[in-house]
């Protein structure tokens, strides 16, 4: 090779490294900062290997090198604070050797590597001080809000010294698939527990944090004056387990136990409730893991390990491509069933369309999946690259125009129809709703699956899934049973009441309590009920215009009356006798707060008012008539202001009475 050949190749791989430095610094700003994937871990951890040896075989590291700095600048509105010790990443490896290598002959604390937003707390005189995230490493955000609502944390603890130490904020697979049906407001379903974490941990509104599910699981104790520690990072677990934390669970290891260690972790990662990307390493010596120092980014003393992923190579059949209630339509790859980590995979998220541009994907192409962190199905490479095609001009949900937008440097595909069905999920989930139609085993995920598969369309649609019995039997969380079960719901459910017919079209400001009053005053006959003018809505008590005007507006949509009349269709509504006692508490509207006794719930009392003609509203205003509440001494804010109004405060003995004709005794 001449001189000059050389220098070419130098300068080569120098612009190789530069481009290596700024596409995986981006990768890591949309994963860390804006919740958003442009690329897979595998194809992260792939290049940043590469950028590594680059760095070793040029002698040369950039100021901007991942390699070196731990992480960015964080961006929101919290409290920044800068950590009194930097904390630094780990080094890794997905070798069992490497470990063995590392321990040498010393023994060692084996954890899980949680995977979600990691806090540093402080707590001084036995109360919870401070709570910092992590950040970029050296500044983080104060999050002590936040933390005090964490499901875990103790806020009050035995020890009355300074103690720090360092932990994960972590939301379980299970809490995050309750939360992602939950949330109505999201833009999008959050695509991991993670992401979903993040987010929690660093809201402004603590009530959001609370209503997340956040747990806390301590992993390293930093420091706590005038503690014996055995100098043993063990015992600092047992300790802090003492005074009260949730710790990562952990093993002690040797060299020799090792094998079977992480054998062991392999084999309880998916039955393990929290999310998890590896295991950590840790001396169990602390003198002798302080001695040791650190380099610029890594401490000596730790070594993260992650799992070789099983690759298996398969044939992609086709993208499917499923719209979310956003509008949002994501790429799914579907491909020839292969064995992965024991289980048969044939799917996998391909999350946009900038991914699959990366990655060069088309129908056809031979194709590497694996499991990340052992549970998630991705692309690991694509071996022949044929290119994308056919990305759909038409929303496969509704058939309307798509649109495909740029957004935090990210290709997406986007439904541009605001009647799509797939952005209306909302209006499904409440027609099946408990005080709705009440159909058992359609929660939000399932609703989204069958409207992305075109199993429905419209609401009568929902009393005909039989038409698709074999798709939805072969569905994930689906078989036989469930399918019978999902169809004997179903079939309950066509015999119903008008007021849970009506309540279930999701009209705005129309409850089920003011559906069985409009429905009662305009003797409960559909055709009134769909016919009704503002000015007989006006005259019934508790409707006032901004009701009547919803009302009407409404069924003045033509669409709307022909989704009325084909469920009328679909369902019996047994003839109401009017009974005396029906109309026993018309115009009364009550208020009910604190524990019942004679009922299962609040909900049972609501129910019993309701079906004589009553009213339940949630604040105690002009307009109440009774305030329920079982401690009628209390200084609660409603008993305060039933006082200040004159509202009769009764017992729930005393409602009782007069549900049986008697008067109450009520306190005023």
């Amino acid at each position: 090779m001449t001189e000059r050949q050389g220098n070419r190749k130098q300068t080569d791989r120098m612009e190789r490294m530069r481009g290596l430095v700024e596409l995986l610094n981006r990768a890591r700003r949309a994963y860390e900062q804006e919740d958003t994937e442009i690329m897979s871990n595998y194809e992260y951890d792939q290049l940043y290997d590469e950028l590594l040896g680059l760095e070793k075989e040029l002698n040369t590291t950039l100021a901007s090198s991942p390699t070196v700095n731990v992480g960015y600048e964080v961006l929101s509105e919290l409290p920044k604070e800068r950590h009194e010790s930097p904390m630094l990443s780990l080094d890794k490896t997905k070798e069992v050797s490497r470990l063995k290598e590392f321990l040498g002959d010393q023994k060692a604390v084996i954890s899980w590597k949680l995977d979600g937003l990691t806090i540093v707390l402080t707590y001084r005189n036995g109360t919870l001080a401070k709570a910092v995230t992590r950040g970029n490493g050296e500044v983080g955000e104060v999050v002590t809000n936040n933390a005090r609502v964490f499901r875990n944390l103790p806020l009050h603890i035995p020890y009355q010294g300074e103690l720090v130490l360092r932990g994960e904020a972590v939301i379980s697979y299970k809490d995050f698939e309750k939360i992602n049906e939950e949330i109505g407001d999201a833009d999008a379903k959050y695509k991991n527990p993670r992401n979903l974490c993040s987010g929690s941990v660093r809201q402004l509104n603590n009530e959001i944090t609370a209503k997340r599910r956040v747990r806390f699981y301590a992993f390293t104790l930093v420091s706590a004056d005038g503690v014996d520690f055995r100098n043993s990072r063990q015992y600092q677990m047992q300790w802090l387990e003492e005074q009260g934390f949730d710790v990562v669970e952990n093993h002690l290891v040797t060299a020799g136990t090792i094998d079977e260690e992480v054998e062991w972790f392999a084999r309880h990662i998916e039955t393990n409730e929290l999310p998890s990307d590896g295991l950590v390493l840790v001396y169990d010596d602390i003198a002798y893991g302080q001695s040791l120092g650190a380099t610029a980014k890594f401490p000596r003393d730790s070594f993260a390990f992650k799992w070789a992923d099983e690759i298996r190579e398969t044939t992609l059949k086709e993208i499917e491509w499923s719209p979310s209630r956003t509008g949002l339509i994501n790429p799914v790859a579907v491909f020839e069933p292969v064995e992965l980590e024991g289980t048969t995979v044939s799917r996998a998220s391909v999350h946009n369309i900038s991914i699959m541009e990366e990655l060069e994907l088309g129908v056809g192409d031979r194709i590497t999946v694996y499991k990340a962190n052992m549970i998630i199905p991705q692309i690991a490479e694509n071996l022949t690259r044929s290119g994308v095609k056919d990305i759909p001009e038409t929303c496969p949900v509704c058939g309307g125009a798509t649109r495909i937008a740029m957004e935090n440097e990210t290709k997406t595909l986007y439904c541009t129809n605001p009647r799509c069905q797939a952005k209306h999920v909302k209006s499904f989930s409440l027609f099946v709703s408990r005080d709705a139609m009440n159909i058992e085993g359609l929660s939000e995920a399932t609703l989204e699956k069958f409207i992305a598969n075109g199993y429905v369309k419209d609401l009568t649609d929902l009393f005909h899934l039989d038409r698709y019995a074999e798709e939805i039997k072969n569905m994930d969380g689906f078989g036989e049973k469930s399918y019978e079960n999902l169809q004997n719901s179903v079939d309950n459910a066509r015999t119903t009441t008008l007021p849970r017919l009506v309540y279930s079209l999701g009209i705005p400001n129309i409850g089920i309590a003011n559906a069985k009053v409009i429905c009662r005053a305009l003797g409960n006959d559909p055709e009134r009920v769909m016919n009704a003018t503002a000015e007989e809505l006006d005259e019934i008590p508790g409707v006032g215009d901004v009701i009547a005007k919803a009302y009407v507006d409404y069924f003045a949509d033509e669409e709307h009356r022909d989704v009325f009349r084909r469920l009328l269709e679909e369902v019996h509504i047994p003839k109401e006798e009017e009974t005396a006692d029906s109309q026993k508490f018309a115009g009364v509207n009550f208020v009910i707060t604190g524990s019942v006794e004679h009922f299962a719930n609040r909900a049972e009392v609501k129910e019993e008012i309701e079906k004589r003609g009553g009213k339940v509203t949630g604040s105690v205003t002009s307009k109440t008539n009774y305030l329920i509440n079982n401690d009628v001494n209390s200084t609660s804010s409603k008993n305060r202001k039933a006082r200040e109004l004159g509202i009769p405060i009764i017992s729930e003995e005393e409602f009782l009475k007069m549900l049986e004709g008697q008067p109450a005794e009520a306190e005023a």
